[in-house]
Formats: structure tokens, sequence, C-alpha cells
């Protein structure tokens, strides 16, 4: 009789947990990350990958490769006199945690996610090995932690889908620094 029980309740605990696994999503999206301490407007592409673990919450992955960045400076002595320099900053971001959404096609959600920031201060081109390198040193130097509280709206037809996500990332370095963040891209769902 104990095991009936307790193959009763093993089953009525899996059993959710695997039917929902075959509801997920994976997207792409472009970011923008605008850096409050240099005030340097980053720009990048990331992925993310999503698993509904009740029909409220899904758990979260995601990873962002911020490109360097030009900034322009004037110089006034007489003649006005602009340059143009690269700034020399990666930015690669990781983040996971659960997202809570409202049912249906257009949803409503909020997230609190946690991971890292890792700033690459190089001067190498910006190519597929420049990305690897980036996350093969994460370890070296330059990581911080990373919180990011946000939200946003998803909107699905079929299994296709766009979705907007507004935030903070918050990195620890020497204090907590705020960043204001948007991505915007498509959403394949499973």
């Amino acid at each position: 009789m104990k095991r009936i029980l307790f193959i009763g309740l093993l089953m009525a605990f899996i059993v959710p947990i695997a039917s929902a696994q075959n509801d997920g999503a994976f997207g792409v999206y472009g970011s923008y990350l605008r850096l409050s301490q240099t005030g340097t407007n980053m720009a990048g592409l990331g992925g993310r990958l999503s698993i509904n673990v009740a029909p409220p919450v899904q758990l979260e992955a995601e990873m962002t490769y911020d490109f360097q960045q030009s900034f322009v400076e004037t110089f006034t002595s007489g003649t006005g006199i602009v340059s143009t320099a690269p700034s020399n900053v990666q930015v690669l971001e990781g983040l996971f945690g659960p997202k809570l959404q409202t049912p249906g096609p257009i949803k409503l959600f909020v997230t609190v996610k946690g991971g890292f920031m890792h700033f690459n201060m190089g001067r190498e081109p910006e190519t597929f090995g420049s990305f690897t390198s980036d996350v093969s040193n994460l370890r070296n130097n330059n990581v911080s932690a990373l919180v990011y509280p946000g939200g946003g709206v998803e909107g699905r037809i079929g299994p296709l889908g766009l979705r907007l996500d507004v935030g903070d990332d918050i990195y620890f370095a020497s204090g907590a620094h705020h960043n204001f963040t948007i991505s915007f891209g498509p959403v394949i769902y499973f």
C-alpha cells in the first residue's frame, strides 16, 4: 500500500513537470544597453531559451554580446574638428532566472534574473572569434555580478512571435551600477 501511495505521489509530481517540458521558446534579439558610468550606448545581439515549468512560470537562460561602439569628440580651437574613435569596450552578459507571464496570445511578463557581465577592453575586431575568446576568458578578469529586473510584452501567432523586454542591468563593481536596457526580436515556440 505504501508503494502504491508513493508511486501515485511521484506521478502526480512528475507528470505535470514532464508535460510542461514540451512547451518552450527560443528567440534571438537585438539589444541596446546604456552604460550609466560612462554614458556609452552599446548595441548587440543575443539569444534566449525559455522552458515552461508551470503554467505562468518559465525558466530562461540568455546571453547577449554588445559590440564595441564608436564615440565622437569635437574640439573647438578656432575650427570645429570632429574625430571618431572606437571605445574598445565589448560587453558579454549571461542571465538565468524565472519569468512570470499572463496567459493568452499576448502576454505581459515580469522577470528577475541573475548572472554576469563581462567587460572586454580589447582592440580586436568584431568577429565570431572575438566572441568565443570573450566566452573562454570569462574567469580571467573584468567579470561583475549582474541582476536584471525587467518586464515586457510578448505576442504570438502559432509558433511565431515577437518579444519586447525593458529592464535594468544592475552590475556590481565597487557598488551597484544601474543601466537601462531594451531588447526586441522574434521568438519560435516549441
